[in-house]
């Protein structure tokens, strides 16, 4: 069975239409009613639509017309001609023209039911064949730039996920897209032509946060000198996007659980529940199960939003990917700065293909920007690039990453127990003997060396900086 889609009837007699009306509403789907070419039109202009069910004879225009019309648009819907035996060579010549099937009058209940399911099924898979071919012809998709592996089975998922209302939950490093996967899954859903409200939970004060989501009524707080309508209101009939989620406090995530679960919600300060028609996505940069573990994130709330996850991958696990996205930076920054800039030396895209990158995309942005503000000439080189070691701006990069104690004794592999009291070390120590070593281990790799330790990047490089202090 398919997913619940829109379906434009367009049909002048008022039987056939009410009995297409009746079949399929109980299935699902939308139905959208014309009773001749000027409403269809009317109805395309409005809204998107997957399907249409199109009378060939039409009081106010040829059949065959509105269908070269309908198959013009960028992502035409499929397009099943309903025609009389009298006409069946036009309904033919439809198909010819494009129409993926024809139903003859009258028809029965299942014959329009399969017809139309057949058609929807078939729509989708040839929308995901185009999408996927412009993906590898140009390598970009949505907002994102990149043909490789584990970017074509994000894209896979969005494309896939997007019709639905389903929640979606997606977890990745610091920018690594995550709001571009959302605002993907946004324009490709039927909520498209709604509201797209993204909030950083992160970023916004814990006692205001629950006023920012759910609005407040004047007096309601110091300071709310006004009604006001947070995000839930902003949102409806659309898609809120919530990063971070991780951030917010326990109990605001169990409000936000009782708004996901009955689509209610009371502004702070009011006692009448409002309603609001939203699709959630959620985000966090954190392990979700370690989130969990911690009590940071409600296992309920978590498991509640996770209907479809959604994983982005750090960009040193995106290989030539790497190379597509600083051209495409390059191009951008280069005509905004009006600089010559139209390539990089070879030396200089083996370094970018090395680097770990742990700032992911949005590092690799601002470096190009770097370079296409700071320097002119036909390719970029070596010299150019503000990476450690390289380039004018080395040691200002390398001042600025955290300070480094002298190095502790190598941890021996089979490290013995203290055998008395003199033999105890500071835990502390055992700590940074521990971490400096699984960090040498990892060949330097801070972010693999914090994944196998189970703590986050950003600690590690709390701890070097203490650790540098002491010394």
């Amino acid at each position: 069975m398919t997913e619940p889609r829109t379906i434009l009837v367009v049909e002048d007699s008022a039987t056939i239409a009410t009995a297409v009306q009746l079949q399929l509403e109980p299935l699902g789907h939308t139905l959208l009613m014309a009773v001749d070419a000027a409403e269809a039109r009317a109805a395309l202009r409005r809204q998107p639509v997957d399907c249409v069910l199109l009378d060939l004879r039409l009081p106010d225009a040829d059949g065959i017309d509105l269908l070269d019309e309908i198959r013009e648009g960028p992502t035409p819907p499929a397009v099943v001609v309903m025609t009389s035996n009298a006409s069946l060579a036009t309904a033919v010549r439809a198909v010819r023209a494009g129409a993926f099937d024809y139903l003859v009058k009258p028809f029965t209940p299942s014959r329009l039911t399969t017809t139309v399911q057949n058609a929807l099924s078939n729509a989708a898979l040839v929308r995901e064949v185009t999408t996927f071919r412009r993906t590898l012809e140009h390598g970009a998709f949505e907002g994102f730039v990149g043909r490789s592996p584990a970017m074509q089975a994000v894209y896979r998922i969005i494309q896939s996920a997007a019709p639905s209302s389903a929640s979606v939950f997606i977890t990745g490093d610091s920018g690594t897209g995550k709001e571009v996967a959302a605002e993907a899954l946004h324009r490709l859903s039927p909520r498209r032509d709604r509201p797209f409200v993204a909030l950083n939970c992160g970023a916004i004060p814990h006692d205001l946060l629950e006023s920012t989501i759910f609005g407040h009524i004047k007096g309601s707080f110091t300071g709310a000198t006004a009604d006001q309508e947070g995000a839930a209101a902003r949102a409806d009939g659309g898609t809120l996007f919530l990063d971070e989620l991780g951030e917010m406090d326990p109990q605001l995530q169990a409000k936000l659980l009782r708004f996901i679960q009955t689509g209610t919600y009371t502004r702070v300060g009011e006692t009448r529940p409002r309603q609001a028609d939203i699709r959630f996505v959620a985000a966090t940069n954190r392990d979700p199960a370690e989130a969990m573990r911690n009590g940071r994130l409600r296992e309920d709330l978590y498991y509640r939003l996770a209907v479809i996850p959604l994983h982005m991958p750090p960009l040193r696990d995106r290989g030539e990917d790497i190379l597509l996205i600083a051209r495409h930076f390059l191009t951008r920054f280069a005509a905004a700065e009006g600089r010559a800039l139209r390539g990089f030396a070879p030396e200089v895209e083996a370094r970018l293909l090395g680097h770990p990158w742990p700032g992911n995309v949005r590092q690799l942005e601002n470096l190009v920007r770097n370079v296409a503000v700071l320097h002119d000439g036909p390719l970029v080189t070596t010299e150019m690039l503000p990476l450690p070691g390289t380039g004018p701006l080395a040691a200002a990069t390398q001042a600025s990453q955290p300070a480094m104690a002298p190095a502790p004794p190598a941890m021996p592999v089979n490290d013995a127990l203290p055998e008395s009291p003199q033999d105890i070390e500071p835990l502390s120590s055992i700590e940074r003997r521990y971490v400096e070593h699984a960090i040498a281990l990892c060949g330097g790799n801070l972010q693999l060396a914090a994944r196998r330790l189970g703590i986050g990047t950003s600690t590690i490089y709390r701890k070097r900086e203490a650790w540098a202090k002491e010394a």
